[in-house]
């Protein structure tokens, strides 16, 4: 996860967070609507929905909010239809990328993505092209105040998960993508709840990525993250200390 972990360092580095707050919001309603629409429109009884409610919670979306793309997704079918599509290549440095959209208009998705691509040194792909260099597994996040290394590890097994990190900033659960929903809500009850819980793509191994490559690897992944029809980019690359404190100067 180290291509996942630092691109969310870099833009807290950057003080870019707070700036992407309307778009994160986007991305979470449609989420909602797509998974209220796919199932029922009671979190409790719909683990996708129950998934995209936590994320909601976590970014401090207002309930209303909430309410109201549930009930366009459990509405009688009016409005936008969206498709689940996936886009891999390669970027910068030979890194692999992963992009995860819902679009109502998969040409215009997939001509923005392929443009970010073109412009900015990386290559777009066939479906399966990148895949094979990552694993699909479920993450659950919790904050460092949630317990210490040790309880969590615990707690994270006991509820069926495959692996527990403790890192500065928290704690990062892996579970088998099958097993997401059921470890989530086992460390629920006994912990609380999570800052997030996901599936996502995870690198089987780093490519290192040096300071003439990272500026425009960066911002591939930064262009593809804004597009409004993005859900999540995932990558397999690595960077040093030094590396990084170049691109935050």
């Amino acid at each position: 996860m180290a291509g996942h972990s630092q691109f969310k360092n870099i833009m807290h580095r950057k003080g870019a967070q707070d700036k992407k707050r309307a778009k994160v919001f986007g991305k979470l309603i449609r989420e909602l609507t797509v998974a209220a629409r796919a199932g029922l429109p009671d979190p409790d009884s719909n683990p996708r929905l129950r998934t995209a409610f936590v994320a909601a919670r976590a970014a401090n979306m207002p309930k209303e909010t909430m309410e109201r793309a549930i009930k366009r997704g459990a509405g009688d079918g009016v409005g936008e239809a969206y498709a689940e599509v996936r886009y891999e290549g390669y970027g910068p440095g030979g890194v692999a990328i992963i992009v995860e959209a819902l679009t109502d208009n998969r040409n215009r998705t997939a001509g923005e993505v392929r443009s970010a691509f073109a412009k900015l040194g990386g290559t777009l792909g066939e479906t399966g092209s990148v895949a094979f260099q990552f694993n699909r597994v479920g993450l659950i996040c919790y904050p460092a105040e949630a317990g210490n290394a040790e309880a969590l590890f615990e707690a994270a097994l006991d509820a069926g998960a495959d692996d527990c990190a403790s890192l500065d900033d928290g704690h990062e659960i892996t579970t088998a993508p099958e097993a997401l929903h059921e470890v989530r809500d086992g460390l629920e009850q006994r912990i609380g709840t999570p800052r997030s819980a996901e599936l996502t793509w995870r690198a089987l191994a780093g490519v290192e990525v040096g300071e003439d490559d990272a500026a425009n690897l960066i911002r591939l992944l930064e262009v593809l993250d804004d597009n409004e029809d993005v859900q999540s980019v995932s990558a397999n690359y690595d960077m040093s200390e030094d590396v990084l404190t170049q691109l935050t100067a």
